[in-house]
Parts: structure tokens; C-alpha cells; sequence
């Protein structure tokens, strides 16, 4: 008869390996969930950072941005906008474009927005107490804007002064009125125009639709309408430089994200896109 194997060292046999599963399960686990703690964490991580558009680029939070801007950076300001957003997934810029002293009105209203880019330095200053503190991110010239070929041969400052040709210029509290005036006034040029428009695209239509001879824009309004206007260079030495000077708002309910867009605006991204549209360096 085979010999009887005790009941009671089966059942300590099968002890002894349940307790070698289980601790070789314990360890397995041990070794596991750092690892998935780490996984979890870099995948929260990384959704975070794209669902909350922190952005890849510039690491600006995500905020919907309102901007208020001089008319003259109406074009050049949408593609610019499209880049940020780009660069930042889940921010958005809307701008408000309109001549600066009608912006400048508007930030003394209270109205909501998170940054300010201003046609001169003057109507910033005037803002020192609502906005952060400005830095210049481009700069400008004026030109003679008249009729697609230039019907009326005008060809200099001195030209505009003839009362037969129907000049239209900003208003003097437009920053690109007030840059006119300074050139017109130091050189001596007596111009009446026919109207004084709120801002410079206001300007450069009139001369477009042919319902002024000539008109002091920027050469960067001149630019956007090519097939519809020429533009006459003004000489360095009559010019003016206009400036153009971005901050933030104090009143803005996302400082940091505008903070990030004003700084992105001195950036050789932004730059880029500025000089391409015939801005020059600040």
C-alpha cells in the first residue's frame, strides 16, 4: 500500500504557494502603478495643455482676446491674429478697429477689451492710467494717395495746394490727420480739403471711389489698394514717422493672455508679418 501523505501538509503545501502568488502579485502591482500613475500624469498633462489651448508656441493661456486697433492695421492685424491662434490652440482674437482717438474714447467708456494699439504715442499717453505699460511694435510713413494713374499728375506736398484738386485729409484729432497737419504746416502748404474723414481708411476710400483727387494716408493704406489708387512718395526730410505703441488694459479679465499677445507682437513671428505688409521696424 502506497504510504498515506498527511492531510495537513497538503493543505500547508498549498499555504505556502497561495502565499507566493500573492506576494508575486503584490509586487507586480507595486511595480505597476508608479508606472501608470506616471502615465496618467503625462497624459493629463498633455491633454490639459491642448485642451486649454496653453500653446505649444508661446505658452500664453487660453482667453478669447478683444483688441482695439488703429484702422491702418485692419489688414495686417487679421493675418497676424490667424498666426496667434494658431501658435496658441483654444484663443481667440477679435479686434475692433477704428481710428485711435475713437478707441481711446471707447477705453475711457469702459468698454470690455483686453489690449490697446494705438497710430502714435500721444493718444497712449493720454491712457497711462487704464493701460499697462506700452511698448512701439512698428512704425509708419505718410504718402499722396490719388486716382489709379494718377490723372491729376500730383507729384509732391506743394501740389495738394492747388484749390482746383479735391484733397481729403483726416481730422486733426486722427493720429494720420495730426501727422498730416505737422508736415503741411512746417512746409508751408496751405491745403483746404473738401471733407476731414474719422479715420485713414475712411481717407483712402474717398480717393479709391474717386470722389477725392488726393488724400495723406500711410504708405501701408496705399498698399492695400493697388489696383485702385497710386501712391506718391513724400521725401524723408517733409515726412512724419508715426508710431505705433501696444499695451494691455488694466480692465482686461484676462491680463496674462494679453499680456502674452502684446509681448507676441515684438516677436520675429510677428515682426515678420508686419514688415511683409511694408511696416517698418520699431
Amino acid at each position: 500500500m502506497p504510504p498515506l501523505i498527511s492531510h495537513r501538509r497538503v493543505i500547508d503545501h498549498r499555504r505556502v504557494i497561495n502565499r507566493r502568488r500573492a506576494a508575486a502579485t503584490a509586487l507586480t502591482c507595486a511595480l505597476l502603478i508608479p508606472l501608470a500613475a506616471c502615465g496618467d500624469g503625462s497624459g493629463s498633462a498633455e491633454d490639459t495643455g491642448g485642451g486649454s489651448g496653453s500653446g505649444a508656441a508661446t505658452g500664453a493661456p487660453a482667453a478669447d482676446l478683444t483688441v482695439l486697433a488703429a484702422s491702418s492695421l485692419t489688414d495686417v492685424f487679421k493675418a497676424a491674429g490667424a498666426a496667434y491662434e494658431k501658435e496658441n490652440p483654444g484663443t481667440e482674437v477679435t479686434f475692433s478697429f477704428a481710428g485711435s482717438q475713437e478707441l481711446a474714447a471707447q477705453v475711457k467708456q469702459g468698454a470690455p477689451a483686453d489690449a490697446l494699439v494705438t497710430a502714435d504715442t500721444r493718444t497712449m499717453a493720454g491712457l497711462s492710467d487704464d493701460t499697462g505699460e506700452p511698448a512701439v511694435i512698428a512704425r509708419n510713413r505718410l504718402v499722396i494717395a490719388t486716382g489709379k494713374g494718377n490723372p491729376q499728375k500730383v507729384g509732391s506736398l506743394e501740389d495738394l495746394a492747388d484749390p482746383k484738386l479735391k484733397v481729403v485729409l483726416a481730422a486733426p484729432e486722427v493720429p494720420v490727420g495730426r501727422y498730416g497737419e505737422q508736415i503741411l504746416r512746417a512746409w508751408k502748404i496751405d491745403v483746404k480739403p473738401v471733407s476731414q474723414e474719422p479715420n485713414v481708411r475712411a481717407v483712402l476710400s474717398k480717393v479709391s471711389l474717386g470722389e477725392a483727387d488726393a488724400g495723406l494716408v500711410y504708405r501701408t493704406d496705399a498698399a492695400t489698394a493697388t489696383g485702385k489708387v497710386d501712391a506718391v512718395e513724400i521725401p524723408d526730410e517733409q515726412n512724419a514717422i508715426a508710431s505705433y505703441p501696444a499695451a494691455t488694459l488694466k480692465t482686461s479679465q484676462h491680463r496674462e493672455a494679453a499680456a502674452a499677445f502684446v509681448a507676441w507682437l515684438s516677436t520675429p513671428a510677428a515682426q515678420k508679418i508686419l514688415r511683409g505688409a511694408g511696416f517698418q521696424q520699431p
